[in-house]
């Protein structure tokens, strides 16, 4: 089959490599009809290639159609449509029961000292071979895999794997107040679906921060107030638009490669320069992430507000200003979506006849897999007007 393969930075590549196959009792196989290319993505693509083997296949937002099951998988059967969520989880664990399929005791990754195992991202997390591909092995398929009515396009279910639970935990997390403000630092696929999912849960006032006019555009288009992160003062003008005290909530969205952190840009690109062993060492028990981010997001929230991470830090000495975060008595939450915990709150808002959320305008991109190159260098580089990159096998 064709799969989207890493060989090293800023280069992947659609190769031929071995179908997979049935290995457990709970696994399925599904045939891939779409996968998106996540900003995750653009970390393995520019940061994190010291956790990542050349030939390693990426991608870890498939849904597709079942081609086979497991002897021990009863809910889905060949024939039907479906999103695979992007953690592998066993749905009976201690930690699964607890509504952190991100942590599953399962498949924790315990070599690394990591959670639940990912799909298509590095050793650190299972080096399970990704969605970006013809075929995919579905591990754990007797509870992850999420059956969707034929039908509607992929577009409106496709997020189920990713975005939109990553967006939903993010706004929970938010602890918006019903009818309350909230500014979300960065507008990618994350961040659209935070603002509108926000709205939706009931948000007064939605904030939305970034530099990239396409992506203010879209954000405009939902009834989003916008920032212009390239302007003089982007806190000062969030606190003019919610009585100067700031907002009740920020979520930030962006992550370790924030713009605006030229400190941290050069130590990433340094230490991609290393070799492979020391660079890994480095990155897990030295590594520096760009914070311009999360130190706007602590700096904007209002005193006793919260902020929500969705966005992927990876640093060890990061330098957290402890002091603001004490004297503003900020709640501070984050991690990994927990995929299934969400599930049966977004999926009436994606099979219905409407379509609440603009599942179906998210995607600026459909393209061929063999494509696949020439998606993550747009969607990288901002280029073309890319917000959301969809590959169909």
């Amino acid at each position: 089959m064709k799969a989207v393969t890493w060989q090293g930075k800023r280069d992947v590549r659609v190769e031929t490599v071995p179908d997979p196959t049935i290995r457990e009792p709970t696994d399925a196989i599904i045939k891939v009809t779409s996968s998106g290319i996540c900003g995750s993505d653009l970390h393995l693509y520019e940061v994190l290639g010291s956790f990542l083997e050349p030939g390693d296949v990426l991608g870890h937002e498939p849904m597709g159609i079942v081609e086979e099951v497991g002897a021990e998988v009863s809910h889905i059967k060949p024939g039907d449509r479906v999103v695979v969520p992007f953690n592998i989880s066993c749905g009976h664990c201690f930690m699964c029961r607890q509504g952190l399929q991100s942590q599953c005791e399962t498949t924790q990754v315990r070599a690394q000292g990591k959670g639940a195992a990912l799909l298509g991202y590095t050793k650190l997390y299972g080096q399970v071979p990704g969605g970006q591909a013809e075929y995919l092995r579905v591990p754990q398929a007797h509870y992850g895999p999420i059956p969707v009515p034929q039908g509607p396009p992929d577009e409106r279910f496709v997020y189920l794997s990713d975005v939109l639970p990553t967006a939903w935990q993010a706004v929970q997390y938010a602890a918006v107040p019903e009818g309350g403000s909230v500014a979300v630092f960065g507008l990618g696929p994350i961040g659209q679906m935070c603002c509108r999912v926000a709205k939706h849960l009931g948000a007064g006032q939605v904030i939305g921060v970034d530099l990239v006019p396409e992506r203010l555009a879209l954000a405009a288009k939902y009834g989003v107030v916008t920032v212009d992160l390239s302007d003089d003062d982007t806190v000062s003008t969030i606190r003019n638009l919610t009585a100067g005290r700031g907002p009740d909530s920020v979520i930030d969205a962006v992550g370790m490669e924030a713009h605006g952190s030229p400190a941290g840009k050069i130590a990433q690109q340094l230490t991609s320069l290393l070799p492979k062993p020391v660079a890994a060492k480095l990155t897990e028990k030295a590594g520096v992430d760009r914070m311009a981010a999360l130190l706007a997001s602590i700096d904007t929230v209002r005193r006793g507000g919260t902020v929500s991470l969705s966005g992927v830090y990876g640093g060890m000495v990061d330098p957290i200003p402890m002091m603001a975060l004490f004297d503003k008595q900020i709640q501070l939450r984050m991690g990994q979506a927990n995929v299934r915990r969400w599930i049966d709150d977004i999926l009436p808002l994606v099979t219905g006849d409407d379509d609440p959320l603009g599942t179906e305008d998210l995607a600026t991109h459909q393209l061929p897999l063999g494509d696949a190159p020439h998606g993550y260098e747009i969607f990288q580089q901002k280029q073309d007007g890319a917000i959301k990159v969809l590959l169909k096998p």
